[in-house]
Protein backbone atom coordinates (compact mmCIF):
# COMPACT_ATOMS: atom_id res chain seq x y z
CA UNK A 1 0.00 0.00 0.00
CA UNK A 2 1.36 3.63 -1.16
CA UNK A 3 2.01 5.97 1.93
CA UNK A 4 -0.35 8.68 2.81
CA UNK A 5 1.46 11.49 1.54
CA UNK A 6 0.21 15.35 2.89
CA UNK A 7 0.57 18.52 0.83
CA UNK A 8 2.09 21.32 2.39
CA UNK A 9 2.28 24.91 2.72
CA UNK A 10 4.81 27.07 4.58
CA UNK A 11 3.74 29.92 5.99
CA UNK A 12 6.93 32.00 6.25
CA UNK A 13 10.49 31.61 4.93
CA UNK A 14 13.00 32.26 8.46
CA UNK A 15 14.75 29.78 9.78
CA UNK A 16 12.69 27.45 11.51
CA UNK A 17 10.52 26.76 8.54
CA UNK A 18 13.84 26.34 6.36
CA UNK A 19 14.77 23.62 9.23
CA UNK A 20 11.05 21.88 9.02
CA UNK A 21 10.78 22.26 5.52
CA UNK A 22 14.19 20.79 5.00
CA UNK A 23 12.84 17.48 7.61
CA UNK A 24 9.74 17.10 5.21
CA UNK A 25 11.79 16.44 2.19
CA UNK A 26 14.09 13.83 4.13
CA UNK A 27 13.36 10.17 3.10
CA UNK A 28 10.85 8.72 5.56
CA UNK A 29 12.43 5.34 5.27
CA UNK A 30 15.49 6.73 6.70
CA UNK A 31 13.39 6.99 10.31
CA UNK A 32 11.83 3.22 9.69
CA UNK A 33 8.51 5.13 8.70
CA UNK A 34 6.44 3.73 6.00
CA UNK A 35 3.16 4.24 6.22
CA UNK A 36 3.09 8.24 5.73
CA UNK A 37 5.54 10.95 3.03
CA UNK A 38 5.11 14.50 2.81
CA UNK A 39 5.61 16.92 -0.22
CA UNK A 40 5.87 21.15 -0.07
CA UNK A 41 3.20 22.13 -2.54
CA UNK A 42 3.62 26.00 -1.68
CA UNK A 43 5.72 28.67 0.38
CA UNK A 44 4.60 32.41 1.06
CA UNK A 45 6.46 35.22 2.50
CA UNK A 46 4.75 38.26 3.81
CA UNK A 47 7.65 40.46 1.93
CA UNK A 48 7.76 39.11 -1.61
CA UNK A 49 7.02 36.38 -3.91
CA UNK A 50 11.05 36.13 -4.72
CA UNK A 51 11.98 35.72 -1.23
CA UNK A 52 9.68 32.60 -1.25
CA UNK A 53 11.51 31.15 -4.47
CA UNK A 54 14.74 31.56 -3.20
CA UNK A 55 13.28 29.57 0.41
CA UNK A 56 12.32 26.86 -2.33
CA UNK A 57 15.56 27.14 -3.90
CA UNK A 58 17.17 26.73 -0.89
CA UNK A 59 15.79 23.56 0.29
CA UNK A 60 16.08 22.39 -2.83
CA UNK A 61 12.60 21.46 -3.25
CA UNK A 62 12.63 18.61 -5.81
CA UNK A 63 8.93 19.12 -7.30
CA UNK A 64 6.75 21.95 -8.28
CA UNK A 65 5.99 24.43 -5.94
CA UNK A 66 3.85 27.48 -6.11
CA UNK A 67 5.74 30.43 -4.47
CA UNK A 68 3.62 33.44 -2.77
CA UNK A 69 4.44 37.23 -1.89
CA UNK A 70 1.11 37.13 0.55
CA UNK A 71 -0.21 34.75 3.38
CA UNK A 72 -3.83 35.22 1.55
CA UNK A 73 -2.62 33.40 -1.54
CA UNK A 74 -1.38 30.68 0.41
CA UNK A 75 -4.27 30.26 2.30
CA UNK A 76 -6.18 29.76 -0.76
CA UNK A 77 -4.29 27.86 -2.73
CA UNK A 78 -6.49 24.77 -3.09
CA UNK A 79 -3.72 22.11 -3.59
CA UNK A 80 -2.32 22.77 0.09
CA UNK A 81 -3.76 20.00 2.93
CA UNK A 82 -2.39 22.05 5.76
CA UNK A 83 -0.37 25.14 6.34
CA UNK A 84 2.69 25.06 8.74
CA UNK A 85 2.82 28.17 10.49
CA UNK A 86 6.43 29.12 11.02
CA UNK A 87 5.92 32.70 12.10
CA UNK A 88 6.93 34.48 15.54
CA UNK A 89 4.62 33.73 17.94
CA UNK A 90 3.10 37.04 18.15
CA UNK A 91 1.49 36.67 15.13
CA UNK A 92 -0.08 32.99 16.03
CA UNK A 93 -3.60 33.58 16.51
CA UNK A 94 -4.06 36.19 13.61
CA UNK A 95 -2.15 34.20 10.96
CA UNK A 96 -3.48 29.93 12.27
CA UNK A 97 -6.93 32.33 11.97
CA UNK A 98 -6.48 33.29 8.45
CA UNK A 99 -5.46 29.48 7.74
CA UNK A 100 -8.59 28.01 9.34
CA UNK A 101 -10.84 30.62 8.15
CA UNK A 102 -9.69 29.59 4.38
CA UNK A 103 -10.59 26.39 5.92
CA UNK A 104 -6.92 24.65 6.43
CA UNK A 105 -5.66 22.11 8.24
CA UNK A 106 -2.89 23.74 10.57
CA UNK A 107 0.09 23.33 12.68
CA UNK A 108 1.11 26.39 14.34
CA UNK A 109 4.64 26.62 15.75
CA UNK A 110 5.19 26.91 20.12
CA UNK A 111 4.37 28.93 21.68
CA UNK A 112 0.76 28.65 20.46
CA UNK A 113 -0.72 31.49 20.87
CA UNK A 114 0.22 35.08 22.94
CA UNK A 115 -2.37 34.09 25.83
CA UNK A 116 -4.68 31.27 27.03
CA UNK A 117 -7.96 33.15 24.81
CA UNK A 118 -6.70 33.11 22.03
CA UNK A 119 -5.65 29.54 22.14
CA UNK A 120 -9.27 28.59 22.92
CA UNK A 121 -10.91 30.61 20.25
CA UNK A 122 -8.15 28.85 17.82
CA UNK A 123 -9.68 25.34 19.04
CA UNK A 124 -13.44 26.54 18.71
CA UNK A 125 -12.76 27.91 15.22
CA UNK A 126 -10.84 24.27 14.29
CA UNK A 127 -13.74 22.37 16.11
CA UNK A 128 -16.49 24.77 14.58
CA UNK A 129 -14.86 23.81 11.22
CA UNK A 130 -14.02 20.08 11.62
CA UNK A 131 -10.43 21.13 10.87
CA UNK A 132 -7.27 19.68 12.07
CA UNK A 133 -5.32 21.91 14.41
CA UNK A 134 -2.11 20.95 16.17
CA UNK A 135 0.74 23.05 18.23
CA UNK A 136 4.25 22.01 16.93
CA UNK A 137 5.90 21.23 20.39
CA UNK A 138 8.07 18.90 18.28
CA UNK A 139 10.37 17.37 21.32
CA UNK A 140 6.66 15.83 21.98
CA UNK A 141 7.22 13.20 18.79
CA UNK A 142 10.90 12.09 19.22
CA UNK A 143 10.99 8.74 20.17
CA UNK A 144 12.97 9.61 22.98
CA UNK A 145 10.09 11.41 24.40
CA UNK A 146 7.43 8.36 23.83
CA UNK A 147 9.96 6.05 25.07
CA UNK A 148 10.33 8.14 28.17
CA UNK A 149 6.49 8.17 28.64
CA UNK A 150 6.07 4.81 28.94
CA UNK A 151 8.61 4.11 31.25
CA UNK A 152 7.26 6.46 33.67
CA UNK A 153 3.28 4.58 32.87
CA UNK A 154 4.86 1.44 33.28
CA UNK A 155 6.12 2.58 36.95
CA UNK A 156 9.75 2.21 35.64
CA UNK A 157 10.58 4.49 38.87
CA UNK A 158 7.73 4.21 40.77
CA UNK A 159 5.39 7.02 41.64
CA UNK A 160 6.53 10.10 40.16
CA UNK A 161 6.33 13.07 42.67
CA UNK A 162 8.54 15.56 41.26
CA UNK A 163 10.04 16.95 37.76
CA UNK A 164 12.61 19.67 37.42
CA UNK A 165 13.62 21.33 33.92
CA UNK A 166 15.17 24.10 32.43
CA UNK A 167 16.38 25.65 29.49
CA UNK A 168 18.54 28.63 29.78
CA UNK A 169 21.35 30.42 27.49
CA UNK A 170 24.06 32.80 29.02
CA UNK A 171 23.36 35.85 26.48
CA UNK A 172 25.17 38.31 28.61
CA UNK A 173 27.21 41.01 27.06
CA UNK A 174 31.26 40.67 28.20
CA UNK A 175 31.64 43.03 31.00
CA UNK A 176 28.34 44.92 30.64
CA UNK A 177 24.46 44.55 32.05
CA UNK A 178 23.53 44.31 28.34
CA UNK A 179 22.86 41.28 26.62
CA UNK A 180 24.07 40.25 23.14
CA UNK A 181 20.89 40.86 21.53
CA UNK A 182 20.18 43.95 19.81
CA UNK A 183 16.83 45.31 21.54
CA UNK A 184 14.96 45.17 18.68
CA UNK A 185 15.82 41.48 18.45
CA UNK A 186 12.40 38.74 18.81
CA UNK A 187 14.07 37.31 22.12
CA UNK A 188 13.90 40.52 23.94
CA UNK A 189 11.09 42.98 21.65
CA UNK A 190 8.12 43.38 23.41
CA UNK A 191 6.06 43.80 20.26
CA UNK A 192 6.86 40.37 19.24
CA UNK A 193 6.20 38.69 22.10
CA UNK A 194 9.62 38.39 23.46
CA UNK A 195 11.48 36.93 26.72
CA UNK A 196 12.70 33.71 27.39
CA UNK A 197 9.39 32.21 28.89
CA UNK A 198 7.33 32.18 25.40
CA UNK A 199 10.42 31.51 23.31
CA UNK A 200 12.61 28.84 25.54
CA UNK A 201 10.34 28.59 28.80
CA UNK A 202 7.98 26.51 26.80
CA UNK A 203 10.53 23.94 26.39
CA UNK A 204 10.56 23.85 30.21
CA UNK A 205 7.45 23.67 30.82
CA UNK A 206 6.97 20.49 27.95
CA UNK A 207 8.91 18.45 30.13
CA UNK A 208 6.44 19.35 33.47
CA UNK A 209 3.61 18.71 31.54
CA UNK A 210 4.34 15.22 29.51
CA UNK A 211 5.02 14.02 32.38
CA UNK A 212 2.75 14.93 35.54
CA UNK A 213 0.06 15.93 33.18
CA UNK A 214 -0.30 14.03 30.10
CA UNK A 215 0.56 10.47 31.75
CA UNK A 216 -2.42 11.19 34.11
CA UNK A 217 -5.36 9.42 33.71
CA UNK A 218 -7.50 10.52 30.25
CA UNK A 219 -10.48 12.50 31.29
CA UNK A 220 -8.94 12.95 34.98
CA UNK A 221 -6.29 15.06 34.22
CA UNK A 222 -5.55 17.94 36.80
CA UNK A 223 -4.40 21.38 36.23
CA UNK A 224 -2.07 22.76 38.48
CA UNK A 225 -1.90 25.48 40.82
CA UNK A 226 0.52 27.89 39.46
CA UNK A 227 3.78 30.29 41.40
CA UNK A 228 6.17 32.12 39.39
CA UNK A 229 9.07 34.75 39.80
CA UNK A 230 10.55 37.07 37.12
CA UNK A 231 13.05 39.36 36.40
CA UNK A 232 13.16 41.59 33.88
CA UNK A 233 14.83 43.05 31.03
CA UNK A 234 15.08 46.90 30.51
CA UNK A 235 12.84 46.59 27.39
CA UNK A 236 10.14 44.74 29.56
CA UNK A 237 10.77 40.88 28.52
CA UNK A 238 11.56 38.49 30.98
CA UNK A 239 15.29 37.32 31.48
CA UNK A 240 14.99 35.17 34.16
CA UNK A 241 11.84 32.69 34.91
CA UNK A 242 11.02 30.24 37.60
CA UNK A 243 8.06 28.18 37.96
CA UNK A 244 6.01 26.03 39.89
CA UNK A 245 2.98 23.94 39.18
CA UNK A 246 1.73 21.94 41.66
CA UNK A 247 -0.77 19.31 40.62
CA UNK A 248 -2.30 18.84 44.35
CA UNK A 249 -4.58 16.43 43.43
CA UNK A 250 -1.50 14.08 42.40
CA UNK A 251 0.53 15.45 45.06
CA UNK A 252 3.42 15.84 42.60
CA UNK A 253 5.43 19.20 42.02
CA UNK A 254 6.82 20.23 38.32
CA UNK A 255 9.63 23.11 38.70
CA UNK A 256 10.35 25.10 35.35
CA UNK A 257 13.56 27.60 34.90
CA UNK A 258 14.33 29.40 31.91
CA UNK A 259 16.80 32.34 31.33
CA UNK A 260 19.02 34.52 29.04
CA UNK A 261 21.53 34.98 32.13
CA UNK A 262 22.96 31.60 32.72
CA UNK A 263 23.07 28.31 30.83
CA UNK A 264 21.86 25.10 31.17
CA UNK A 265 25.15 23.34 29.97
CA UNK A 266 27.71 25.84 29.94
CA UNK A 267 30.14 23.43 28.27
CA UNK A 268 27.92 22.77 25.34
CA UNK A 269 24.45 21.31 24.07
CA UNK A 270 24.38 17.44 24.89
CA UNK A 271 27.08 17.60 27.09
CA UNK A 272 26.32 15.25 30.82
CA UNK A 273 29.06 16.78 32.48
CA UNK A 274 26.65 19.78 34.14
CA UNK A 275 24.34 16.93 35.00
CA UNK A 276 20.87 16.49 33.36
CA UNK A 277 18.34 19.54 31.94
CA UNK A 278 15.43 17.60 33.64
CA UNK A 279 15.08 15.16 36.41
CA UNK A 280 12.24 12.85 36.67
CA UNK A 281 11.57 11.62 40.56
CA UNK A 282 10.39 9.03 41.34
CA UNK A 283 9.46 6.39 44.32
CA UNK A 284 12.29 3.61 42.82
CA UNK A 285 14.40 5.96 41.06
CA UNK A 286 14.67 8.80 38.30
CA UNK A 287 15.35 9.36 35.13
CA UNK A 288 17.69 12.10 33.73
CA UNK A 289 17.48 13.66 30.31
CA UNK A 290 20.56 14.82 28.67
CA UNK A 291 19.77 18.60 27.37
CA UNK A 292 19.24 20.34 25.56
CA UNK A 293 15.60 20.16 26.35
CA UNK A 294 14.34 20.79 22.79
CA UNK A 295 16.33 18.31 21.26
CA UNK A 296 17.50 15.70 23.55
CA UNK A 297 19.90 12.99 22.37
CA UNK A 298 20.05 10.63 25.59
CA UNK A 299 18.29 9.86 28.69
CA UNK A 300 19.58 8.13 32.03
CA UNK A 301 17.94 5.66 34.21
CA UNK A 302 18.91 5.57 37.83
CA UNK A 303 17.59 3.17 40.51
CA UNK A 304 17.65 3.95 44.14
CA UNK A 305 20.30 2.10 46.21
CA UNK A 306 22.71 3.26 43.64
CA UNK A 307 25.54 0.68 43.07
CA UNK A 308 28.04 0.78 40.29
CA UNK A 309 26.64 -0.72 36.98
CA UNK A 310 22.45 0.25 38.06
CA UNK A 311 22.36 3.52 36.02
CA UNK A 312 20.92 2.64 32.19
CA UNK A 313 21.91 5.34 30.26
CA UNK A 314 20.24 5.53 26.21
CA UNK A 315 21.52 7.38 23.42
CA UNK A 316 18.99 7.85 20.95
CA UNK A 317 20.57 9.60 18.01
CA UNK A 318 18.68 11.66 15.72
CA UNK A 319 18.79 9.57 11.86
CA UNK A 320 19.74 11.53 8.92
CA UNK A 321 19.02 11.02 4.91
CA UNK A 322 22.11 11.09 3.02
CA UNK A 323 20.66 12.37 0.25
CA UNK A 324 19.72 15.49 1.96
CA UNK A 325 22.60 18.15 2.77
CA UNK A 326 23.65 18.58 5.82
CA UNK A 327 26.40 20.38 8.21
CA UNK A 328 30.27 19.42 6.88
CA UNK A 329 28.47 17.78 3.63
CA UNK A 330 26.74 15.15 6.46
CA UNK A 331 22.93 14.18 5.76
CA UNK A 332 20.34 16.07 7.18
CA UNK A 333 17.64 15.56 9.99
CA UNK A 334 16.83 17.29 12.79
CA UNK A 335 13.97 15.48 14.42
CA UNK A 336 11.00 18.14 12.98
CA UNK A 337 10.35 15.24 10.91
CA UNK A 338 8.49 13.18 13.55
CA UNK A 339 5.81 15.96 14.70
CA UNK A 340 5.25 15.97 10.50
CA UNK A 341 4.23 12.27 10.78
CA UNK A 342 1.88 12.84 13.74
CA UNK A 343 -0.10 15.61 11.99
CA UNK A 344 -0.20 13.21 8.40
CA UNK A 345 -1.67 10.50 10.34
CA UNK A 346 -3.82 12.16 12.17
CA UNK A 347 -5.15 13.97 9.20
CA UNK A 348 -5.03 10.09 7.35
CA UNK A 349 -7.05 8.59 10.30
CA UNK A 350 -9.60 11.65 10.41
CA UNK A 351 -8.77 12.87 13.94
CA UNK A 352 -8.78 16.71 14.18
CA UNK A 353 -6.20 16.79 17.62
CA UNK A 354 -2.86 14.92 18.22
CA UNK A 355 -3.35 12.71 21.72
CA UNK A 356 -0.11 13.84 22.38
CA UNK A 357 -1.04 16.66 22.55
CA UNK A 358 -4.30 18.17 22.88
CA UNK A 359 -6.07 21.22 22.94
CA UNK A 360 -7.25 20.99 26.20
CA UNK A 361 -3.66 20.64 27.02
CA UNK A 362 -2.59 23.53 25.32
CA UNK A 363 -4.83 25.64 26.59
CA UNK A 364 -3.53 24.62 29.67
CA UNK A 365 -0.19 25.30 29.42
CA UNK A 366 -0.99 28.73 27.53
CA UNK A 367 -3.06 29.24 30.81
CA UNK A 368 -0.10 28.49 33.35
CA UNK A 369 2.20 31.21 30.91
CA UNK A 370 -0.59 33.74 31.46
CA UNK A 371 -0.49 33.43 35.72
CA UNK A 372 3.41 33.64 35.22
CA UNK A 373 2.69 36.68 33.07
CA UNK A 374 0.64 38.38 35.68
CA UNK A 375 3.53 37.52 38.72
CA UNK A 376 5.62 39.72 36.61
CA UNK A 377 3.60 42.03 35.10
CA UNK A 378 4.42 40.89 32.03
CA UNK A 379 2.24 42.74 29.43
CA UNK A 380 2.08 42.62 25.51
CA UNK A 381 0.94 45.37 23.21
CA UNK A 382 -2.64 45.23 22.11
CA UNK A 383 -1.96 44.44 18.50
CA UNK A 384 -0.60 41.06 19.43
CA UNK A 385 -2.52 40.59 22.63
CA UNK A 386 -6.18 41.09 20.89
CA UNK A 387 -8.60 38.38 20.99
CA UNK A 388 -10.24 39.71 17.70
CA UNK A 389 -9.65 38.28 14.53
CA UNK A 390 -8.82 40.93 11.71
CA UNK A 391 -8.20 39.50 8.19
CA UNK A 392 -6.33 42.67 7.16
CA UNK A 393 -4.16 42.58 10.18
CA UNK A 394 -0.84 43.74 9.89
CA UNK A 395 0.46 40.52 11.27
CA UNK A 396 -0.79 38.40 7.91
CA UNK A 397 1.15 40.39 5.71
CA UNK A 398 -0.26 41.41 2.41
CA UNK A 399 -3.59 41.26 1.28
Amino acid sequence: MSPYNVKWGIMATGGIATTFAKDLLCDPSTRSVSDVSHTIVAAASSSSKSRAEEFLKDIKNPGEAKAYGSYHELVADSNVDIIYVATPHSHHFQNAMLCLEAGKNVLCEKAFTVNAEQAKILVDTAKSKGLFLMEAVWTRYFPLSIKIRELIKDGKIGTVKRVTSDLSFNSNKPDSDALTFDDSHRMINMDLAGGALLDLGIYSLTWVFQILYLCQKVGEREKPKVMAAMDKYHTGADENTAIICHFQKGRTIGVATTGLRTATQPDGENSPATGPACRIQGTKGEIQVIGPLYRPLEYRVIMNGGKEGVVESVKCPIPTDPNREGKDGKGWGHGMFWEADEAARCLRDGKKQSESLTWEESIVIMETMDEVRKAGDIKYPELIETTVYDAKSSLNGKN
